[in-house]
């Protein structure tokens, strides 16, 4: 398996990062954690192809995860015309979201449809479920008052990844760390406290009860990279690549 970092900043771009996206490759399947709108920029810096992603898998509907997706529409329309199907996963609302979200940026183009078949699934929390051979296990984690917001147990080509999405801190991310090979999580800020993002001081004192065989932090905020120099866990940048 191989998860290649497209963005690892927050919504403010914090640091000059592109914002959250993160391409699982395995058993010649493409999944996509999260597509913020500077995930084609991201794919293209890297050269990566945008045709290799078949599964998007959203973790909530702020636009810094999901905002990217109608550029994706927009490359597989023109730039690099697509054929084969694309599966876009969320939380509930994902598909009035993006539906709108397209038609607000480009409605005419919208209004056409795609020219290659695009579906959309919406996760109920706790449920597992498997998607274009991808097992998923979707939970709810605490960000938004009143939208569900994901994070993501997922295991595909004998490997797994856990993804926490943007949260606060919650003991559930204790729980579903154990045993994975790789464990992706939100740091926001460093002295800000706050129940719906991670700061630093909270993740490094967890540490220990994590069951991960390897943490990366992401989702960089601004606090963060001003105290770079008090960071002793490993934290992705864009264009990271991890071999599992």
């Amino acid at each position: 398996m191989r998860v290649t970092v497209l963005g690892a900043g927050d919504a403010f771009s914090s640091g000059g990062r592109r914002q959250s996206s993160y391409l699982i490759e395995a058993q010649g399947q493409g999944v996509l954690l999260d597509c913020g709108t500077t995930t084609l920029l991201g794919l293209k810096a890297l050269n990566i192809p945008a045709e290799r992603i078949d599964l998007v898998a959203i973790s909530h509907l702020h636009g810094d995860h999901f905002g990217g997706l109608s550029f994706l529409f927009l490359e597989y329309t023109y730039e690099n015309p697509r054929t084969k199907p694309l599966l876009i996963a969320g939380p509930p609302g994902t598909e009035e979201r993006v539906r709108a979200l397209h038609s607000a940026m480009y409605r005419e183009l919208a209004a056409r449809g795609t020219s290659f078949p695009l579906s959309f699934y919406e996760f109920t929390p706790g449920q597992p479920l498997t998607l274009e051979g991808c097992e998923f296990l979707p939970f709810q984690v605490p960000h938004q008052e009143k939208d569900i917001s994901l994070g993501y147990r997922v295991r595909i080509g004998g490997k797994t990844i856990l993804y926490s999405g943007d949260c606060g801190w919650n003991e559930d991310l204790i729980t579903h760390s154990q045993g994975t090979d790789l464990f992706i999580c939100e740091c926001c800020y460093f002295s800000s406290q706050t129940t719906f993002h991670v700061s630093y001081p909270q993740i490094a004192a967890q540490r220990h009860r994590l069951g991960c065989k390897r943490l990366v932090l992401s989702h960089i905020g601004r606090e963060v990279l001003e105290r770079m120099g008090e960071v002793a866990l490993e934290c992705a940048h864009d264009g990271l690549v991890i071999d599992l």
